[in-house]
């Protein structure tokens, strides 16, 4: 019996041996966001175990770092981030850390629109907040900075790993020809608009990286209060903006309140045309679990809005 048994258990201590090798080896690779998280997921295949700082459906702009992020970052032999100011709490952490893994900004190399409000709004339940920065951060917004995303990570990862560098660099050239077919399809689905039917409203200013790509111009309630509710005169002008551009429809994003902008619905006779995604995917089951579904699904809703009746 312990003959018969012999073979097996040495087959399964080889196994098991090449297995925790195999583990041992992966990246130890630390995305800042979930968006940034599925760009390394798609390079780094199986040769990485990922860490999501703020995962899907929650907002960066607000996260509060816990214990485990610093245990994460400690770790970590690659930290990816957006940079250009995105990710507020993440220069403490990384401090707090002690962390000597690499941070690599994907912006570096993008094509980055400054901010002539030197930052932008964003609503966090009633109050509208002010996230001070001299460059607009939502850079993944357009398809082609994806790309360039894309690129950065494929060479952080062969910085860290040179055997899976081959690997990295094919799956991100396989991965970019998918955002290029993406690109070419809002470009081809934008252009059958009427020009006069491109104005939408949304309530964080998130898209002038889509509007600057793909030409739909975005309003949002910019100008109000760092520390109180939009004023009455702050919605009015809005408002006023609202006609002026014949806006088409108004979005609510997964990440903010939808309660100012059930007010500007009400004012402006336009219904909530649906929920768009800036800067977070999706749960699993939900309809932008990855980058690329979550552009398909922003711009065909938009698109839909705005279609000729």
């Amino acid at each position: 019996m312990k003959n018969r048994l012999l073979p097996g258990i040495i087959c399964y201590v080889i196994t098991s041996l090449f297995s925790v090798a195999a583990q041992a080896e992966r990246l130890n690779v630390v995305a800042s966001f979930s968006i940034i998280g599925d760009f390394a997921q798609q390079v780094g295949g199986e040769h990485i175990d990922l860490k999501v700082l703020v995962g899907p459906g929650s907002d960066a702009h607000v996260y509060e770092p816990r214990p485990a992020d610093a245990m994460a970052l400690a770790g970590a032999d690659v930290v990816l981030t957006n940079g250009l100011s995105f990710e507020g709490f993440l220069s403490r952490l990384i401090a707090a850390s002690g962390t000597d893994a690499p941070i690599i900004a994907l912006t570096e190399g993008a094509h980055v629109l400054d901010d002539p409000a030197g930052g932008h709004y964003h609503m966090n339940g009633d109050e509208a907040v002010f996230h001070a920065a001299a460059q607009d951060p939502h850079a993944w917004q357009s398809v082609a900075n994806a790309q360039v995303y894309v690129e950065n990570i494929a060479e952080a990862f062969c910085a860290a790993d040179a055997g899976g560098c081959e690997e990295y660099r094919a799956n991100a050239a396989r991965y970019n020809d998918e955002l290029a077919a993406l690109d070419q399809h809002i470009r081809d689905a934008v252009a059958d608009l009427p020009p006069e039917r491109r104005s939408v409203v949304v309530a964080h200013n998130a898209f002038r990286y889509f509007e600057d790509a793909y030409g739909i111009t975005f309003l949002s309630p910019q100008g109000v209060s760092t520390e109180a509710e939009a004023s009455a005169a702050d919605v009015a002008g809005l408002i006023r903006e609202i006609r002026q551009h014949d806006a088409g429809a108004i979005f609510a994003e997964s990440i903010s309140d939808t309660r100012l902008l059930d007010r500007i619905a009400a004012e402006t006779d336009l219904e909530i045309a649906g929920t768009l995604y800036s800067d977070a995917l999706s749960a699993e089951d939900g309809p932008a679990p990855g980058y690329l579904a979550m552009m398909r699904h922003n711009a065909d809703s938009i698109l839909s809005a705005l279609a000729p009746r």
